[in-house]
């Protein structure tokens, strides 16, 4: 028994806790890290995907990313490297980030088939719906789908509480209570073609201003 008057001591201190917003950032920022990594390595061992010998074409960039970069899916040149955005689509977004003085560290970009099978319809459905996990790691405030195809795969997600959003070029929409959505065409039928290229750009420099009108951190 202990003597009146006199407090306990616990056996084995608290573990430190998380004092500052810096910090807890940098816990929440780990976390995102380790969780995209365990994603990578499952993606890569699924057996679903005829994909034969290839491996899978990965998204990257921040892993707390603002801006959520959704394409469907990959080109040669992404296939060859393994990595979602590598190549001409990449090249011309970065310069697009600098003419809307959007930071590319606020930038995560990845595929709604990551597998390089010569027919998307052949990529594992349950494949497509892991963009959901990424969605959920991430946890972006805006994705900006990329075309039809890509816009078909957001929607059929079923995410808690989504709204569909709908094929309007350069309009900000609501997907989630805290997830905006916008649609833009194909980049990658936008690369050539001048009035295509014109169409992208005009809904994609909306994200400029919407990226302006963030709150300082």
């Amino acid at each position: 028994m202990q003597s009146q008057g006199r407090h306990s001591r616990p056996s084995k201190p608290p573990a430190s806790m998380p004092a500052t917003d810096d910090e807890i950032r940098e816990k929440y920022l780990e976390r995102a890290i380790r969780e995209l990594n365990t994603l990578t390595r499952e993606i890569q061992a699924c057996p679903d995907c005829p994909r034969g010998h290839l491996m899978p074409v990965l998204g990257s960039g921040h892993p707390q990313a603002d801006i959520f970069l959704l394409k469907h899916a990959p080109m040669p040149p992404e296939i060859e490297e393994g990595v979602a955005f590598y190549g001409r689509a990449g090249t011309a977004l970065m310069k697009a980030f600098k003419r809307l003085s959007i930071d590319p560290l606020a930038v995560y970009g990845t595929l709604c088939v990551k597998c390089p099978v010569s027919d998307t319809s052949l990529a594992d459905p349950a494949c497509v719906a892991r963009i959901a996990e990424e969605l959920a790691i991430v946890q972006p405030k805006i994705v900006v789908v990329m075309g039809e195809d890509a816009l078909a795969a957001l929607n059929d997600l079923s995410l808690p509480l989504a709204k569909p959003v709908l094929a309007q070029p350069g309009a900000v929409q609501c997907l989630t209570p805290s997830i905006e959505a916008l649609y833009v065409p194909n980049i990658d039928e936008a690369l050539d073609e001048e009035a295509a290229k014109r169409a992208f750009w005009s809904a994609f420099r909306v994200l400029g201003a919407w990226y302006g009108e963030l709150p300082p951190y």
